[in-house]
């Protein structure tokens, strides 16, 4: 692959996305109808390979809570999770909850942005000039009915494989953390692959970590939620096109840097990029931490990872929780 950045105009976001989208563009490379995007790249054999990366049998847990305590502060309506007892212990000790014979239980419920915490976009989450993933229409794959094309559901089986971490925060960064605003390029990307060891390839599940969540969990939320932040500059749309990975996921918010590479006004054109033009999947609000200990004390860095998004039908983006196994 080739990994010397494309320059961009940083007074021209959209002349810059349309430059990018001219080179790395998967529309039409599985047919008119495709659902799957890079997904594709991942297939049976890949998945068998993946699997035999489980030596040690110790797991990891990549989510971060659902809880009330997260990140979400209001932005477009996401708020972090409510969750609520609909029965509890009380009610069965003290009331009478219509059951024979003494047995008693609890039950709850939970409300929630699909995209409140650890979460997948899917597909029809973002758009370029009313295009979505595939050429088409926005307006016919995403209505008030949900995504009715690529809603999650349609993924729900298959984002399981080869796992790789690069821990971009560790190899390049100061006491494994990048500063907000970093913006993280190919050849980043590349150096951390070479000091781990490791490469990445057709159909991988690569996770980078930028230690912006472990910062967040020392000193506080305060803007994680949409403010500025380490991740992937733009010009790595090449560097994820031609590497034919599956998804992508990150410990941040927006997975790429914030704020955005421009001079003048922008807001996440490398999603506009990666999600309709390459079909990418984007993974935000990863927790990597435990897991990139674990790889730098026994210098292995690949692994299975499991990642199946919660098969809402009809949705845009959806929650996990992501278990790699080493």
């Amino acid at each position: 692959m080739s990994h010397v950045p494309e320059p961009f105009d940083r007074r021209d976001p959209e002349g810059a996305v349309a430059a990018i989208v001219k080179r790395c563009s998967n529309v039409g490379r599985w047919g008119p109808d495709d659902v799957r995007g890079t997904l594709n790249f991942l297939d049976a054999a890949k998945r068998v390979d993946g699997a035999r990366l489980v030596r040690r049998g110790v797991s990891f847990s990549l989510a971060q809570r659902f809880d009330a305590s997260g990140p979400q502060k209001g932005w477009r309506r996401r708020t972090n999770p409510v969750h609520t007892m609909l029965d509890t212990g009380v009610d069965a000790e003290f009331g009478d909850q219509g059951f024979p014979h003494g047995i008693g239980g609890a039950d709850d419920v939970i409300f929630m942005p699909l995209q409140a915490s650890t979460q997948w976009d899917g597909l029809g989450h973002i758009f370029d000039h009313g295009q979505a993933y595939n050429g088409r229409r926005a307006s016919q794959v995403v209505t008030s009915e949900g995504d009715r094309v690529t809603g999650i559901e349609t993924v729900a089986d298959l984002i399981a494989g080869r796992g790789v971490l690069l821990d971009v925060g560790r190899m390049i960064g100061t006491d494994g953390e990048l500063p907000d605003g970093f913006p993280i390029t190919a050849e980043h990307l590349e150096r951390t692959l070479a000091a781990e060891g490791v490469s990445v390839g057709r159909g991988d599940l690569v996770c980078v970590r930028t230690g912006q969540l472990t910062r967040a969990r020392r000193e506080g939320w305060g803007d994680y939620a949409g403010g500025a932040a380490p991740g992937l500059s733009l010009t790595t749309a090449d560097w994820l096109f031609e590497s034919q990975i599956a998804g992508i996921a990150t410990d941040t918010w927006g997975f790429e840097v914030r704020p955005n590479e421009f001079d003048v006004l922008a807001f996440q054109p490398l999603h506009q990029v990666a999600i309709p033009h390459i079909g990418l999947f984007i993974g935000e609000m990863w927790d990597l931490d435990a897991l990139a200990t674990d790889c730098a004390a026994d210098g292995v860095y690949e692994f299975w990872l499991t990642a199946a998004p919660l098969p809402v039908t009809g949705a845009v983006g959806a929650p996990l929780n992501p278990i790699a196994v080493k």
